[in-house]
């Protein structure tokens, strides 16, 4: 086998369609988790709107959950050595009375 085959062996080959390359907007991630699997439930609150709708939904097995805070915490370390400090500032809390509790 050729290096160029090797290397070919190991790609993966991404579509990102027109809607998904949009994304949706999320400033509230919700996160339960059973033995088996990571839920992370992402919404939009608005101000002043006592609703708010689940905009995605991602399932993750716990091996990838913690591959992706690894490559998250990389990400966010990286854009602050270039940017700076992103500031937390201090949000009111959010009621969390909606919806069944995140068991599989």
């Amino acid at each position: 086998m050729s290096e160029k085959d090797k290397n070919k062996q190991g790609q993966i080959n991404i579509e990102l369609d027109d809607n998904v390359a949009q994304g949706i907007y999320s400033n509230l991630a919700i996160i339960n988790h059973s033995v088996s699997e990571f839920v992370v439930d992402f919404i939009s609150v608005m101000p002043g709107v006592p609703k708010a709708k689940v905009r995605s939904r991602i399932v993750l097995t716990p091996q990838h959950a913690k591959r992706f805070l690894k490559a998250l915490q990389d990400n966010v370390t990286r854009f602050e050595n270039a940017h700076g400090e992103i500031k937390e500032y201090e949000q009111p809390p959010i009621p969390m009375n909606f919806g069944p509790t995140g068991e599989a």
